[in-house]
């Protein structure tokens, strides 16, 4: 076999610009595993990368997909602690919208206790960047409170199920009542920013004393408002600005609870740190899965990879609660 299917973005644009096309069967390198792709988390990264909004970082695979649960298939020099027919799930640099992506030894975890192929192909990419953003860079302590924006997105609900199932209290946005009923579900008190501005409701909620960590993926005039949102010494971690990568701050806000605006991006990071993020996410999570206090990630719809367009047209929708996911053999 010296080839694979894949999906290829014909140029900038909508779901339409998404075709199946062959290609070469990669190689793995030194440190890497190629793993045979079976399930692929969906991310609005892909929909930004297909838009030609988030192009990947130099040397990155061009491909969409930036996670997948399967096999290994072959392993790279040095690599010892993955064998061929392993099953894993992995964080990969680009290239999960194939039959067959390489990617570092060190990004592929077993599946965490109890999960299926396809709540396995949904966790990496958040279950990375939720607990390095929202436990390492905002440092969410114990006591503390959490305001999730977007919380019935993939991000946003693992973020709630993870904060409520560590002791914390959470307030999460959403934009339906039906969303408003499913996020309740899962332990938090929603938002409904239709209808109400989040910042009153915020402050209703919480007495006055402010929340101490968000999690936005939104920006533009949420920067601002989110300020207004913060307890004293209050972090706002930033993981995307869906309406806009612009803000006007109103500084004395900031200065007056000591605030911490910060943010990161996870793909751009090295082998070596999201190895170390890898390790941190099993220390942590995987005791709380195996005893129960965590459910696996929510999954919203499984589509076959032939039907990538209508997946993505899905995901444009907003519709979804939590995960979208493709499967080569559904």
């Amino acid at each position: 076999m010296t080839s694979m299917r894949c999906v290829q973005v014909e140029g900038p644009g909508g779901p339409e610009v998404l075709r199946l096309a062959e290609m070469p069967l990669p190689e793995p390198g030194p440190g890497e595993v190629r793993l045979k792709v079976q399930a692929v988390g969906m991310n609005r990264a892909d929909i930004a990368q297909r838009a030609g909004t988030y192009p990947p970082p130099p040397g990155a695979n061009p491909l969409l997909g930036l996670e997948a649960a399967g096999t290994v298939d072959a392993v790279g020099e040095g690599v010892d602690t993955l064998h061929a027919g392993d099953a894993v799930c992995a964080l990969t640099p680009g290239g999960a919208y194939a039959q067959y992506v390489c990617v570092p030894a060190s990004h592929c975890l077993p599946f965490p206790p109890g999960f299926d192929l396809v709540q396995a192909a949904a966790f990496p990419e958040a279950a990375w960047t939720v607990w390095s953003n929202v436990y390492e860079q905002a440092r969410l302590a114990p006591g503390e409170r959490l305001l999730v924006h977007g919380g019935a997105s993939g991000v946003g609900s693992f973020a709630i199920q993870l904060a409520v199932a560590r002791g914390h209290e959470v307030l999460a946005t959403v934009g339906s009542a039906q969303k408003a009923a499913i996020v309740e579900g899962w332990g938090a008190r929603a938002i409904r920013y239709r209808e109400e501005r989040f910042e009153d409701r915020v402050t209703e909620l919480t007495g006055g004393r402010g929340v101490n960590v968000i999690l936005d993926m939104v920006g533009g005039d949420y920067t601002a408002r989110n300020v207004r949102c913060l307890a004293l010494d209050g972090r706002l971690v930033q993981i995307a600005f869906q309406q806009g990568a612009t803000a006007t701050l109103e500084w004395m806000e900031v200065l007056r609870r000591r605030a911490v605006i910060t943010g990161t991006l996870l793909r751009p990071r090295s082998v070596e740190d999201k190895a170390r993020i890898g390790t941190a996410v099993v220390r942590e999570l995987w005791p709380l899965y195996a005893s129960g206090r965590l459910a696996p990630p929510v999954v919203d719809r499984v589509f076959p990879m032939t039907e990538v367009q209508a997946a993505h047209a899905y995901m444009d929708s907003g519709r979804h609660v939590g995960k979208i996911v493709l499967a080569w053999n559904p």
